[in-house]
């Protein structure tokens, strides 16, 4: 089993499997609301002047202040997981996507099996597209267009691939030469231009962004419910500014500042475009990130993970896995709320169902270890659902559950430079209590053995996944996987 025993008395817990799937809503039913997605790229919880960041962010502050601001927004440990999490509403270890794929390694990524947020909306009756970073697979069969989106125009993996060329030794790698692709829904991917560092710093303004904006203003003149995700290319490495924003940053905070003063600019060109398209007060619009910064970009400037400790390699503590993230709908998202309630990037696929009424197109064959949270989102809930959340390595290993305001470490990467140290086991699970510790200093278990209680509620969580990967084992990295036996 993936987990060993850590202490005894390990509690039974129920899994909760959705409903099957379903045919898409009648007719009859009100227009669905649009989607826009942006999913920012290994940018931390304090980037944003609405998040405490010292760069004038005015476009994304007032995105956060017309709708859900949340403070307690959970992602993955790289940026692969993180995005299987959004698509699949399952925890990335399931899928065989807990890591990022590296070249040479083989085929990676969803297996096509896999029901994505983006399958489930076009059987909804949604135009699907993706524009920028997919990091799901490069492989045919496995790219956007096989996943449910209609169409799509970026890279098939990660931006470090703008850099591979510029190394005298990169053709003697056997590697293909990076590339930024397109493809259609029924068609194979193809490549269109090179992906190098010629177009690192000018791929968001010239045409992931354009690309996002004429899909909204296309659907939306042909009154065609959308759903757009752009992967969004900064903060990744190799941080590159955009010639028309280096050293002008306001804030005169070099390249840090420069990159997330564009980010703000560019996320206000897709506001806009929903509003010229007439269609702002029936969409859903939703920013986040998919990762923590600093640890691989020390480079581009100061610490951009708020308050919190950790960084992208330094986990799990809360620098590591705590993110911003925001969410509006006009006259349905209550507007100027800012939330301490837990929510997760495993958690989007199953609510954004529950908002555009397809909660009965979730899978039933498979674990779902998202939440609906869409209730909480309209404003019908006071929580969203969701009291514990479960973080794991890059070897698919678990690392700390978070429950309510207690968080249980069972291992840990040390700092500094972390990437190059070997995760560590404590001998007994470390314990946090994040609202009067929330920097995660004080191990709680080595000052108070009384607060053993504390390991309960995730032992019972560590027993009910162990329980369920029994049943459904985990799909293997690579794996063509066609489903589980049928009961």
């Amino acid at each position: 089993m993936i987990f060993k025993r850590i202490l005894i008395g390990i509690f039974s817990i129920s899994i909760v499997i959705p409903p099957v799937f379903a045919q898409s809503n009648s007719a009859s039913t009100p227009k669905k609301p649009n989607i826009v997605y942006i999913l920012v790229d290994n940018t931390g919880w304090g980037a944003f002047s609405v998040y405490g960041g010292t760069v004038a962010t005015p476009n994304i502050d007032k995105l956060a202040n017309q709708g859900i601001r949340f403070n307690n927004y959970n992602v993955e440990v790289q940026c692969t997981p993180s995005r299987s999490a959004i698509m699949t509403g399952r925890h990335p270890v399931r899928s065989g996507t807990s890591s990022v794929p590296w070249p040479g390694q083989g085929k990676a990524g969803m297996a096509p099996w896999e029901y994505t947020i983006a399958k489930l909306l076009s059987d909804s009756g949604y135009a699907t597209a993706l524009y920028g970073k997919w990091h799901l697979g490069d492989t045919q069969g496995r790219m956007p267009n096989d996943q449910g989106f209609d169409e799509w125009w970026g890279i098939q993996n990660t931006w470090d691939e703008a850099g591979y060329t510029q190394w005298p030794l990169f053709k003697e790698s056997g590697v293909p030469a990076p590339m930024v692709w397109e493809g259609k829904k029924g068609q194979k991917s193809k490549p269109v231009m090179p992906l190098d560092l010629k177009i690192r710093p000018i791929i968001d303004e010239k045409y992931i962004v354009p690309k996002t904006v004429e899909f909204i203003k296309r659907n939306a003149a042909a009154d065609q419910p959308f759903f757009v995700y752009m992967g969004y290319s900064e903060m990744h490495e190799p941080p590159m500014a955009n010639p028309n924003f280096a050293g002008k940053s306001t804030a005169r905070g070099g390249l840090f500042a420069d990159l997330v003063a564009e980010m703000d600019y560019r996320v206000g060109q897709v506001m806009d475009a929903v509003k010229e398209a007439g269609v702002e007060d029936n969409t859903i619009f939703i920013f986040s990130s998919d990762n923590a910064g600093g640890g691989a970009s020390p480079q581009i400037g100061g610490a951009t993970n708020g308050p919190w400790r950790g960084d992208f390699f330094n986990t799990p503590f809360e620098g590591s896995m705590r993110v911003p993230a925001m969410i509006r709908w006009p006259g349905k998202v209550p507007s100027g709320v800012v939330t301490e309630q837990m929510f997760a990037a495993v958690d989007w696929m199953p609510t954004i169902a529950g908002m555009v009424g397809s909660s009965n197109l979730v899978p039933k064959d498979r674990p779902i270890d998202g939440i609906d949270a869409s209730q909480f989102m309209l404003g019908k809930s006071k929580t969203t659902g969701r009291d514990i959340y479960p973080f794991f390595g890059t070897d698919g290993e678990l690392m700390s559950i978070k429950w309510k305001t207690y968080k249980m470490i069972f291992r840990y990467a040390e700092s500094p430079v972390s990437i190059q140290k070997p995760y560590v086991k404590p001998q007994l699970p470390m314990v946090y209590d994040l609202t009067s510790d929330p920097h995660e200093d004080n191990n709680l278990m080595y000052t108070d053995l009384t607060l053993g209680w504390v390991y309960a509620p995730s032992l019972k969580w560590i027993e009910g996944y162990e329980r369920s990967v029994k049943e459904y084992p985990n799909i293997k990295v690579g794996e063509d996987f066609k489903g589980y036996p049928k009961k």
